[in-house]
């Protein structure tokens, strides 16, 4: 996620050679590419921590500190 980055509401995830734009409402990816299976794995994350991820969109633009979110590989 990025301080004053654009609408809708969304972040970079990265897997080896690959990045998308996954919107936070959705889990979907808005743009950008992920193999499939990562893809699915990202969608489950991004819609179990969305409140979170929400929360930091809103700091973000707000230009606040951003709460670290534990990612797929944390417990």
């Amino acid at each position: 996620m990025y301080f004053r980055d654009h609408p809708p509401p969304h972040f970079q995830a990265v897997y080896n050679e690959f990045e998308a734009n996954v919107s936070i409402e959705t889990g979907k990816i808005i743009e950008g590419r992920l193999p499939k299976a990562a893809a699915q794995l990202v969608e489950a994350w991004t819609l179990a921590r969305r409140d979170q991820l929400l929360e930091n969109w809103r700091r973000a633009r707000a230009g606040e500190p951003l709460e670290r979110i534990p990612g797929l590989d944390v417990d």
